[in-house]
């Protein structure tokens, strides 16, 4: 895709891109590419290299995902059901191991009542022993079932939630710019981190152990109707209807509990990126325990929630305790008669016991279970939430491939608004020849960029049609219209990774004669060449160990590399110094030969290079024409230069007033 500088990207693939945006690392041989491999942006190491390579070759193979990145919306159709059935054979694999180790679970009171009744009361050693033998071969081969169930549904877990994230990110990728200006990064990153994991905990042990615990209580219940049905039914009488009403007690404080947890760990993750990424500015203006101050408030909330949902378990596990107490209490008033009366057996007593204590010590760990549950419940809803949101920007069912196009641009009576109510734009109409520059200027907030994002199908028209040869953008493929519109943004954001990655993002299989005829004629060659690495030289994270001018060239030699055919320059040199601008005006000209190009200019330099300048104003276009002809005109344009040009002449070179 040409979103080139990042920050002013959209959705959607492009060239090279691999399933799900290359997330999954899969190759064509079906192993995983590891960091390092080609196309990786974060190099390994030549000293690492061995154990790396040992490493993966340890790895299993993993497939490629069944399905490439699409457009199409999610539709946000998500279950814990969902996630375990993708792998039936796993699935399969883990319900078996839970069975077995649910009923062997339950072998042990039965071979303690034969033992004490058939073997110490009858006087019998080899059934003493016999009983004691199988009750060491039921342990271990319960510890065979659980090691197996631990494996098998661990992998289960490991593979739904690596499909989960690839789904969410791929997610992430279809969304619009919209949601972003929206949603704070933080609430993204909860939802693929903390989420993801709450719900790997449930998915790994805790979904097993519901099983287990299940079964356990309804095998329980089988055997103490076998044993004695009346005293099975006095007993769960006095027992099941006080614990039913606490469980749907704690099952509602719950529901709110949890909900509001997610909630507050969202703000926390929100307000420890804010600080992370404005860590400069909370620094150079001393205002650091203000940021301690706000975080401490966030993670107070978390605490809060936590204290919450942890005085609701409070009451209910000790609750369930005292239940389970009062109910063996009766089991042996009533049974203690039974065997006076010579009704029951004194080991048929005590396998009771055992199994009505097996009954209630699964209540005790479905307290915790339950717990996790809750929590996973709740970031399934935040997740689906995610994954049912649809994007603003969407390809239509039966979009067609844009043809190789001369680049024609045109603006039907367009209407756009980033708040419906208050449109930015105003039935806009622009036509634009192929190959011809066009430069935007006008006030702050006027529509410039949004004009130029228009261009790009960053966004759609509210009203009107934006078309491209006649081809209206919303009836064609995103990734060929990205392959052919480049954008380079007022702040390009650089990828950690070297320089060659960056430069051929849009395009990372192409041969690095390219990617040099690319250098040369943005002018990088000398950053290259004083680089220690080269072009595989690694970049700092977005881009900090280079200039602001630098970072400005990489972003324009992106677009060199991905040859488009319309481009898009978004305030391009507004924040450069004078031999910065000089260096990027000159690798632009160079760009825009024989492209069609839209320049939203903030210093009048730039402008006045221009085939035509249209100022943009008041929800529309309220000039167009060549720089000259409008400063002969005496409006706004020339109002614009004037102030511009004196600013100049003091040695003051400033932009233009304000910027949309």
């Amino acid at each position: 895709m040409s979103m080139f500088g990042g920050g002013f990207g959209g959705p959607g693939g492009g060239p090279g891109s691999g399933p799900v945006g290359g997330l999954s690392g899969t190759g064509a041989g079906g192993r995983d590419r590891r960091q390092g491999g080609p196309g990786a942006f974060a190099g390994i190491p030549p000293e690492l290299a061995a154990g790396v390579a040992a490493l993966e070759a340890r790895e299993p193979v993993h497939p490629a995902p069944d399905e490439p990145f699409t457009q199409a919306p999610d539709g946000g159709r998500l279950s814990l059901w969902s996630l375990l059935s993708g792998r039936p054979a796993l699935l399969v694999a883990a319900a078996v191991a839970v069975l077995v180790e649910a009923l062997l679970l339950q072998s042990g009171p039965y071979l303690v009542q034969v033992g004490i009744d058939h073997g110490i009361v009858a006087r019998d050693v080899p059934v003493l022993i016999l009983a004691a033998v199988a009750f060491l071969a039921s342990v271990a081969l319960t510890a065979l079932a659980s090691s197996v169930r631990i494996r098998q549904s661990g992998r289960l877990a490991a593979y739904a939630t690596r499909d989960l994230r690839v789904r969410v990110f791929a997610q992430l990728q279809r969304l619009s710019l919209d949601h972003y200006t929206s949603e704070k990064a933080g609430v993204t990153l909860t939802r693929m981190t903390s989420d993801v994991e709450a719900l790997q905990h449930l998915l790994s042990e805790g979904f097993a152990q519901f099983l287990i615990h299940g079964l356990t209580m309804v095998v329980v219940t089988t055997i103490l109707v076998h044993y004695d049905a009346l005293l099975a039914a006095i007993t769960l009488v006095l027992v099941v209807p006080p614990l039913l009403l606490l469980t749907l007690w704690f099952r509602g404080a719950a529901d709110v509990g949890y909900q509001r947890q997610r909630d507050t760990i969202a703000a926390l993750f929100t307000h420890l990126s804010e600080s992370l990424y404005g860590v400069r500015v909370i620094t150079a203006h001393n205002q650091q325990d203000r940021s301690v101050t706000g975080h401490r408030e966030v993670v107070g909330d978390y605490r809060d929630a936590n204290d919450h949902t942890g005085r609701i378990s409070a009451v209910y596990g000790p609750g369930t305790s005292v239940i389970g107490l009062l109910g063996l209490a009766a089991l042996l008033l009533i049974g203690g008669h039974m065997v006076l009366d010579g009704t029951l057996t004194i080991g048929e007593l005590t396998a009771f016991v055992l199994y009505l204590n097996a009954f209630f010590q699964p209540v005790q760990q479905l307290v915790q279970l339950y717990t996790n549950y809750q929590q996973a419940r709740a970031a399934l809803g935040k997740l689906r939430g995610l994954l049912g949101t649809a994007p603003a920007v969407r390809e239509a069912p039966g979009a067609i491939p844009l043809p190789p196009a001369d680049g024609a641009i045109e603006l039907r009576g367009v209407t756009f608004g980033y708040d419906p109510e208050r449109p930015v734009l105003r039935d806009v109409s622009l036509r634009i020849a192929p190959g011809e520059t066009i430069a935007c200027v006008g006030p702050t907030g006027a529509g410039k960029s949004t004009l130029a994002k228009l261009v790009a199908r960053l966004y759609d028209p509210d009203e009107g049609l934006v078309l491209i040869d006649g081809h209206d953008l919303r009836d064609v493929t995103l990734d060929s219209l990205h392959r052919q519109v480049g954008v380079v943004p007022q702040e390009p954001f650089l990828f950690a990774g070297t320089l060659r990655d960056n430069i051929a993002f849009a395009r990372p299989s192409v041969p690095d004669e390219v990617v040099w005829a690319a250098v040369d004629a943005v002018g990088l060659r000398d950053l290259v060449d004083r680089s220690p690495g080269g072009l595989h030289t690694v970049l700092h994270e977005r881009g900090q160990s280079v200039s602001s001018g630098e970072r400005q060239l990489i972003a324009l030699a992106r677009v060199f590399v991905a040859e488009p055919r319309v481009v898009v320059l978004d305030e391009a040199t507004s924040s450069l110094d004078l031999r910065s601008e000089l260096r990027v005006e000159a690798a632009i000209q160079r760009l825009l030969d024989g492209r069609t190009a839209i320049l939203v200019a903030h210093r009048l330099s730039t402008a006045r290079r221009a085939d035509r300048v249209i100022v943009v104003d008041d929800g529309g276009i309220v000039e167009s024409g060549a720089h000259d002809e409008l400063l002969r005109a005496g409006g706004r344009y020339a109002a614009m230069y004037s102030t511009w040009e004196s600013h100049t002449i003091s040695g003051t070179d400033v932009a233009a007033p304000g910027h949309g």
